[in-house]
């Protein structure tokens, strides 16, 4: 029987940034997926600004900013007549935003990182059974073999195996029956800046124009007629050809499907985000629609969240209870997401026509407003995330993100994200004298991973920063910011 601290089951985004996570923060793990190699194509096709901070901080955002486009808007229309334009307006006072990247690429990146770390993905290894007892838990692979592992993390998708073995309900309900979904090459005399969607009594269409070598590439996606029967790709392409004249009024001459996929959209929310000595993480926890690409962010973000305390968990620096605070902080803010894209799913495919004459009249037109696009881009970009009502928040906007910034560490020049994952932080003014005597507190309990970070417009007190960029503490105490911490490895307030 061979070993792990922990077993992360599924090499996607989120899986892939949890290990990551871990193994930078010391901890033995090992990556299993029972696909046979990676996906070259991907259903995720933005990474919103949250997501690019968390792979700033994994190590893993690589060249993505340089080979990615960055999304301008989509421009709406009932067939060839333009309601308005949805476009990004990222926050001037941010220094990340959200780039068009295709899933496949984001991953790339991340098993590169993984290498880094002394990790790489088992292909091939599918789940078919898991045990567990109080000193850990064991899983069963499709060839035999049996991998002991103090932890398991099952982010191995909507229809995890993890989770069914580990008897975690999936309450939920169909949003959509049927998408129809092909990246295509064609020969469109359409502007590729922006991307643009069609609204018709059949039904909705949306093209998002996508980077390869080749050169006009689309992402096609309409919803149809609900079908048992399944659709073969040539089937789907064919449609295409077909639909888009037929609701956007123009020609397109589709040279060769890249991929295709037929898929139903779902509301689904697990009953809880852990049984025992089991986690879940990403779309194994939680599906929506993927309108909005709120999808891969969020399963990203949940990585984060877990990485940092399974690792001090594994470590024997914290407490198992630590490990509820991660349903805590990450579960509402999934139920939040699923009823925001829920909502804006059913009002863009407007079934009925006082739903169609809303969405027509009032909301299309409402986002084509400065200030609604500020609110749209805002929200999509997960960046307002707060943790301040969860188990580790407090006054003083403790469980707040705290914005990156320069900084200073040992005289030379750092931003604040690039100091994070695995350590943590503790920010505070050149002249502040209690700053080293916070971080010797924090040590005590963290370990080495603690750097001392200077800014020349300090806070007027020293922070306490976790890997996540997330608010722990603040003050000037260095006992208290040892009871505080102390709480937070108990998983209390």
């Amino acid at each position: 029987m061979s070993t792990a601290q922990v077993l992360v089951v599924g090499a996607g985004p989120t899986g892939l940034t949890l290990a990551c996570g871990l193994a930078a923060g010391g901890v033995a793990v090992r990556v299993v997926d029972a696909a046979d190699g990676p996906a070259a194509t991907s259903r995720a096709n933005i990474l919103h600004a949250r997501g690019v901070e968390v792979l700033a901080r994994t190590g893993a955002l690589g060249d993505l900013p340089e080979r990615s486009l960055a999304p301008v808007g989509m421009t709406m229309h009932v067939r060839s007549k333009p309601l308005a334009t949805m476009r990004f307006a990222p926050d001037p006072r941010e220094s990340t935003q959200a780039l068009f990247t295709s899933q496949a690429d984001v991953e790339a990146e991340l098993r590169r990182r993984l290498r880094d770390l002394g990790g790489d993905v088992e292909w091939g290894r599918r789940v078919t059974g898991l045990a567990q007892d109080p000193g850990g838990a064991t899983a069963i692979l499709e060839d035999g073999e049996r991998i002991r592992a103090d932890w398991v993390a099952g982010c191995d998708g909507a229809r995890s195996a993890v989770r069914e073995l580990a008897g975690i309900g999936f309450p939920g309900v169909p949003v959509v029956e049927q998408f129809l979904l092909a990246d295509v090459h064609a020969d469109w005399d359409r502007d590729r800046t922006t991307s643009a969607g069609w609204f018709h009594r059949d039904g909705v269409l949306l093209a998002i124009p996508m980077r390869d070598k080749e050169g006009g590439l689309w992402r096609l996606i309409a919803d149809v007629p609900p079908s048992d029967r399944r659709l073969t790709g040539g089937e789907i392409a064919a449609r295409f050809a077909a639909l888009v004249p037929e609701r956007s009024g123009e020609h397109i001459g589709l040279r060769d499907a890249v991929w295709t996929s037929v898929f139903r959209i779902q509301r689904r929310l697990a009953a809880d985000y852990r049984a025992g000595r089991v986690l879940l993480a990403g779309d194994a926890a939680h599906v929506h629609s993927p309108i909005g690409g709120q999808g891969m962010n969020t399963g990203i973000g949940d990585a984060e969240n877990l990485a940092w305390k399974l690792a001090l968990v594994a470590r024997g620096r914290a407490g198992v209870a630590l490990l509820d605070t991660y349903t805590a902080e990450r579960r509402p803010l999934a139920a939040g997401v699923l009823k925001r894209t829920t909502g804006n799913t059913r009002i863009l495919v407007g079934e009925g026509p006082v739903s169609r004459f809303v969405r027509d009249r009032l909301f299309v037109p409402l986002l084509g407003l400065p200030a609604m696009q500020r609110k749209a881009t805002r929200t999509a970009s997960q960046l307002w995330v707060t943790y301040r009502r969860g188990p580790l928040g407090g006054r003083g906007g403790v469980g707040d993100r705290v914005p990156d910034r320069d900084c200073q560490h040992g005289g030379a020049a750092v931003r604040l994200y690039d100091a994070l994952g695995p350590d943590w932080a503790v920010l505070a003014g050149r002249a502040e004298p209690a700053a080293d005597r916070v971080a010797a507190a924090a040590r005590g309990l963290l370990g080495d991973n603690v750097v001392v970070l200077h800014t020349d417009s300090g806070p007027g007190e020293v922070l306490l920063v976790r890997p996540d960029g997330h608010l722990a503490w603040r003050g000037a105490d260095p006992a208290d910011a040892e009871r505080r911490l102390a709480a937070v490895l108990r998983g209390r307030r």
